[in-house]
């Protein structure tokens, strides 16, 4: 059975840089494929950020390690930072609040947040909670949320190279006629190998999560708007 990392996902980003706007506009990205020293270390490898909010709390994460094992620990020599600033307005701002976890080698975990402090064995499904209760973090194996339909997407890339010296490049984009938009518009949402619905690649995988509750006034003090990123980073 496959365990859903988050109910509802607002944003998707991913490598180290994600921009979510918590309101009112949304940003999609993702990253999969990393350079091989990126791959080297798992730990440390970002899959993607997630991000929504309620009236009283947003919630962050970022996953790790591609394709985690049973057993995936996160790494003793990385600082996992969650980065969040706040603005009144679109590409303003500068209100910088993160949410910043360690770990040691027994997996306990350690999270500051806007003066918040947790710290414990985070993996359990309660996780860890400041003394306050505005900031709470989980984090542990999970199966992975992200949905791609890589044989859908490798057949139409195909289709696109068969047909490559027939179609006009912008900027190293095809120009597509609608008949063939949406020809590839269905390859992308069926399986080439099976026929039907589109086939999950990632259905199948896990990764490491981190997933922090934080007190919505908390990350909001410059305003409604807010930016998100993630970055991993090795300690000195």
């Amino acid at each position: 059975m496959k365990t859903t990392l988050l109910k509802w996902i607002a944003v998707v980003g991913g490598a180290c840089l994600a921009t979510a706007v918590i309101h009112p506009r949304l940003a999609h990205s993702a990253d999969h494929l990393d350079a091989p020293a990126t791959k080297a270390e798992a730990a440390a490898d970002i899959n993607d950020v997630y991000t929504f909010t309620d009236s009283t709390n947003a919630v962050f994460a970022m996953t790790v390690s591609p394709a985690a094992a049973a057993g995936a620990k996160f790494s003793d020599a990385v600082q996992y930072v969650l980065h969040t600033q706040s603005a009144a307005a679109f590409g303003g701002g500068s209100n910088d609040v993160n949410v910043i976890c360690t770990f040691n080698a027994a997996q306990v975990a350690q999270c500051w947040a806007g003066g918040e402090y947790a710290t414990g064995d985070a993996s359990s499904a309660t996780g860890i909670s400041s003394a306050s209760g505005k900031l709470k973090v989980f984090a542990g194996l999970r199966a992975d949320p992200f949905f791609f339909n890589l044989a859908g997407f490798k057949n139409a890339v195909s289709t696109v190279k068969g047909a490559a010296s027939s179609l006009k490049f912008d900027a190293g984009c095809p120009q597509l006629t609608g008949e063939t938009a949406t020809v590839l518009a269905n390859q992308l949402k069926t399986n080439p190998d099976g026929g039907g619905a589109p086939e999950d690649f990632f259905k199948n995988l896990n990764t490491l999560a981190i997933v922090a509750q934080i007190d919505l006034a908390l990350v909001t003090k410059g305003g409604p708007v807010v930016s998100v990123w993630a970055s991993t980073n090795r300690k000195p």
